[in-house]
């Protein structure tokens, strides 16, 4: 059992409560996943930057000068933005994987959370009160975002075991259920050159996905075929840099709802996790059907959506 909220924004002037409202949200979910809790926030961008957030142990020694000791390395501009455990290292774009390799050799205890353009990951062991406010989450603004309370039932409970995980650029997923071929699937993604650290089988999901659109599905497509190719249960909220999708299995055992206004769309594991989010009393709330995609993407318009039975 665990809990997922998810929040898609159509009107930008909701974008500077963003946090804050997620938040909320997450908390209202603790009794669902009180073992660690993260959150994923798409906000400011720069153009031909990009973002590694990552995370240590040890944050007063790992990431005492890193921006200049990874400068040295990557011959470009660094710069580094520390809050807690994690930190946001945003460099040029076409610096991404030689700044991942120099980690390796000069931080070894230093783990990557996310990389993108727009998407920052914070997540940590313990209850989502105590890991929101180390990060501040309330004080972020962005487009939208996902977020997950974890009760762990198939790996150990660590800040790489929780969600979401990020295993594509400005993608990420967070996952309610229980997957049964994520063995056989993590050696065949494996073979295929897809990157995945931990023995998680949501990270197996989102490497799924990932590697679908490597091989040119669209997200809604790989959604589609996470239907076919993934056993258990599940339901997945599956973040992008231009909106977030859902998907149930075909049993849709695990609980879902939805709401969606003129400002925005939320999912909560639980209606409970909305009610505090503005206008939704005259929200129209349903719950996801099994085996089916949503979409929404601020590219295609507010509220586009694809949906395939």
């Amino acid at each position: 059992m665990c809990g997922i909220v998810g929040l898609f924004l159509k009107d930008p002037s909701l974008e500077p409560i963003l946090g804050d409202m997620l938040t909320d949200m997450l908390v209202t979910m603790t009794d669902r996943g009180p073992d660690s809790a993260g959150i994923a926030i798409y906000g400011a961008e720069t153009a031909g930057n990009a973002k590694l957030t990552v995370q240590s142990d040890t944050p007063d020694e790992d990431f005492a000068k890193l921006d200049t000791d990874l400068r040295k390395l990557v011959k470009g501009k660094v710069t580094i933005r520390v809050t807690d455990t994690h930190a946001v290292l945003e460099l040029q774009s076409d610096q991404v994987g030689e700044a991942r390799a120099a980690l390796k050799d000069i931080r070894p205890n230093v783990r990557v959370m996310s990389h993108g353009e727009s998407l920052e990951i914070f997540k940590e062991v313990g209850l989502p009160k105590d890991v929101a406010e180390r990060f501040n989450i309330r004080s972020m603004s962005g487009t939208h975002g996902i977020g997950h309370t974890r009760m762990a039932t198939e790996s150990a409970v660590t800040t790489m075991g929780a969600h979401p995980f990020n295993t594509g650029p400005d993608q990420c997923l967070v996952h309610n259920g229980s997957l049964s071929n994520h063995n056989s699937l993590r050696r065949r993604l494996r073979r295929e050159g897809v990157h995945i650290e931990t023995e998680n089988d949501t990270e197996v999901g989102a490497a799924y996905l990932t590697w679908k659109m490597q091989e040119g599905a669209t997200l809604g497509e790989a959604m589609e075929s996470a239907l076919e190719d993934l056993d258990g249960f599940f339901t997945f909220v599956v973040g992008t840099k231009d909106g977030f999708g859902v998907v149930r299995d075909p049993i849709a055992c695990k609980p879902a709802v939805m709401a969606e206004t003129d400002q925005y769309v939320a999912f909560g594991s639980e209606y409970r996790a909305l009610v505090n989010l503005p206008g939704i009393e005259n929200a129209r709330v349903w719950e996801p059907e099994p085996a089916t995609v949503y979409f929404w993407s601020h590219n295609e318009g507010p509220t586009a959506k694809e949906k395939a039975a």
